[in-house]
């Protein structure tokens, strides 16, 4: 005994339309897809210039519209690099002892207790939450542009200051 629906002008193509729908909203772009390799464990962005790491990299604001850079860069290659210049905003940022080299597995922090670096940048005038385009260039690697985030000075940022 044949189906009923079969007989429907209209079965067939409502269903090649289910399947195809099913099929190009699928996860068929593996595990490489763009989404998927996101991480953002920190307040802080990550991003990599070949063997040079940007990891953690946020902006601490002050009160009188300032704010502090916070973020630790390390060069992971044999050949020793260097931070020439930062930029927050399009607005140059003034570095402590700018170049700052960066020697294989030798961290340069900003902020913190551990800070060996230090960056204050005038004129900010963010608030929580927003965020802002930080361009950090090399000596050698290539510059990174980034859009860092705005956090408060309070709570593990509070010791934060100018």
């Amino acid at each position: 005994m044949p189906s009923k629906n079969r007989k429907n002008p209209y079965f067939m193509p409502t269903l090649a339309i289910i399947f195809s729908s099913l099929l190009l909203t699928s996860c068929s772009t593996g595990k490489d897809a763009p989404t998927s390799q996101i991480k953002q464990v920190t307040d802080g962005v990550e991003k990599d210039s070949g063997s040079v790491a940007i990891r953690g990299l946020l902006l601490v604001s002050q009160p009188d519209g300032s704010a502090v850079l916070v973020g630790t860069i390390v060069n992971s290659a044999a050949d020793a690099d260097s931070i020439v210049s930062i930029a927050v905003g399009g607005v140059a940022a003034p570095i402590t002892g700018a170049p700052l080299p960066l020697a294989q597995n030798a961290p340069v922090i900003f902020g913190g207790d551990s800070a060996n670096a230090s960056s204050i940048i005038a004129g900010v005038n963010k608030v929580a939450g927003q965020r802002v385009p930080v361009e950090i260039t090399f000596g050698k690697a290539a510059p990174v542009k980034l859009d860092a985030l705005v956090v408060e000075q309070s709570g593990v940022y509070a010791g934060i200051t100018k």
